[in-house]
């Protein structure tokens, strides 16, 4: 559970050339219904990158308003539904939090996130923890009860230039969930980075942001010369 400043070390290396909005991702029960509330306050034409949870938005989003997304970048996501042990863990920890309210993320949990060697884990554990206590119990609720559905079916329907950006030690994404993600959208990019666990843009800001920008200069190239 992150807020935008899962992307405040991301920001420097994009913004001096893009101009960044952040979703809100918060106010939601539901996969749609969040990509419908960021597609309200988007610019009209965007480049869009979803991490994660917001990688499924992302997909809704390109599916949904297909003539706005110029690009898109999906960072350690899928496009898996969820499985029924996932469903049932979902459902017991929104029942906790109903009983017992909202005390933060898990620090064992935050930790399998981040490369186990990875020099900053625990400062970067304490940062996700914070990032939960700032959202609240309310916010988990509603992104517990957003549902993953299948999207391989609707993969080759996303027709923008897009990149697939995984990282080999995730142990929240297995590799082969995203390398099907990539397999499934036309002329999907696929890059894998190394040394950095599910949280990449926390772990490896400057390298993932160059990736990106490097990656989006070449898609503005493309579509100048068509």
């Amino acid at each position: 559970m992150c807020d935008g400043s899962l992307f405040a070390d991301m920001a420097p290396h994009l913004e001096s050339r893009r101009r960044l909005h952040h979703g809100d991702l918060y106010s939601d029960a539901s996969i749609d219904g969040m990509a419908r509330r960021v597609l309200a306050t988007a610019p009209e034409r965007f480049a869009l990158l979803g991490f994660s949870m917001g990688g499924f938005v992302a997909r809704a989003m390109a599916l949904a308003a297909p003539e706005r997304v110029s690009a898109l970048i999906l960072i350690a996501t899928s496009a898996r539904a969820s499985r029924p042990d996932e469903i049932a863990r979902k459902k017991a920890l929104r029942a906790q939090l109903a009983g017992h309210g909202f005390k933060g993320m898990s620090r064992a949990a935050l930790r399998r996130a981040i490369h186990p060697e990875h020099p900053e884990r625990e400062a970067l554990v304490d940062r996700l923890h914070a990032m939960g206590r700032r959202l609240g119990g309310e916010v988990m609720d509603r992104q517990l009860a957003a549902g993953r559905v299948d999207g391989y079916r609707d993969l080759p329907r996303i027709a923008c230039p897009t990149l697939v950006v995984a990282a080999r030690d995730d142990a929240l994404r297995p590799l082969d969930e995203l390398q099907a993600l990539a397999d499934g959208i036309p002329g999907a990019a696929f890059e894998v980075m190394t040394g950095v666990g599910h949280m990449i843009p926390l772990e490896a800001p400057a390298a993932l942001a160059g990736r990106v920008s490097g990656w989006l200069d070449g898609a503005d190239a493309g579509a100048s010369a068509a």
